[in-house]
């Protein structure tokens, strides 16, 4: 589905990524971690169409997304969620789900009441704030948002960062339903250990390069993998 090959991305004469290569094949789970500053989040972000990279392809379905502003690329069917949600806080729970229909996908009633019998504290709150939610629910509802669009990608930045044990649970149940729906999706996470026990592969990302990639079993059974970026195995 998406096929990216030796990009690299420099903030000034820094670079951030380096001739990095990975791919996402439909109904995949792919994972991408990585320690702080690795280029996770950049990676997602010039899929996304938010940076620019200075050389390399990105071909979503044998289109170049290079050039291309955030907005075509979510019509050609990427949803992308940021690191930190970015729901509008002063709008109602239902006015940010009405932005999921912003990339000129067409309202679809059955859609918008799949997502709320997901998330049923989103019905429970529709017409409050969306300030009042917890951090969970708000993830649930940047989710919902990005589910709207009817992505044939989505790509997500940190779904559990800040959130309580018993939420980021929540979190990965969601992601492996969302799989098991046939969902495309491309995880950024800092829960390394998590995100290898549910991805079908995994990349990992350190200085900006691709250091490791494989299978859950594969990841596992390297010792310097586990030493250094799980502690132990799960």
């Amino acid at each position: 589905m998406i096929k990216i090959e030796g990009i690299s991305v420099f903030y000034r004469k820094v670079p951030a990524l380096v001739d990095v290569s990975i791919s996402v094949g439909q109904g995949e789970l792919i994972g991408l971690i990585g320690p702080n500053g690795a280029g996770k989040s950049t990676l997602v972000k010039a899929i996304a169409g938010l940076v620019k990279p200075t050389s390399g392809t990105i071909l979503f379905e044998g289109i170049d997304l290079r050039g291309k502003y955030p907005e075509d690329i979510a019509r050609l069917g990427v949803s992308f969620v940021p690191e930190g949600r970015h729901i509008f806080q002063s709008l109602s729970v239902a006015e940010n789900l009405s932005l999921g229909y912003a990339s000129g996908t067409a309202h679809d009633q059955d859609a918008h009441e799949s997502v709320l019998d997901q998330f049923p504290a989103l019905r429970r709150y529709y017409n409050d704030s969306a300030a009042g939610l917890s951090g969970g629910e708000q993830q649930q509802l940047a989710f919902a948002r990005a589910l709207l669009a009817k992505p044939k990608l989505l790509v997500l930045d940190e779904p559990s960062l800040g959130l309580a044990p018993l939420v980021i649970d929540s979190v990965f149940a969601t992601l492996q339903k969302l799989r098991a729906n046939g969902v495309t999706i491309l995880l950024v996470e800092q829960n390394a250990s998590r995100t290898i026990a549910i991805a079908d592969r995994t990349y990992v990302l350190g200085g900006g390069k691709i250091r490791k990639e494989g299978t859950s079993s594969q990841l596992l059974d390297r010792e310097d993998m586990v030493a250094t970026y799980l502690g132990k195995k799960v």
